[in-house]
């Protein structure tokens, strides 16, 4: 299991015991130097302004928000619900 948070916020944003259990940790402030780019290189962003109501539009290829209603424990299932 490989678990991508930060240890350098105050306070750490993953708990110890987690990042101790996981076979991988990538600290984001790690990540900076490799994905990261200059504020100064960022194109400015537009002002937009406030939508009221709008219907959310579904993006192609990235999942619909769930449900909050639980579902039923399955056969097989590892964890209890």
């Amino acid at each position: 299991m490989t678990v991508v948070s930060t240890i350098t916020t105050q306070p750490p944003m993953v708990a110890d015991e987690l990042r101790r259990q996981t076979d991988l940790f990538l600290d984001l402030a790690g990540l900076r130097a490799k994905i990261g780019r200059d504020p100064s290189e960022r194109p400015a962003r537009e002002l937009r302004e406030p939508q009221q109501h709008a219907p959310q539009q579904h993006t192609p290829g990235v999942p619909a928000a769930r449900s909050a209603t639980p579902r039923p424990a399955a056969a097989g299932d590892d964890f209890e619900h």
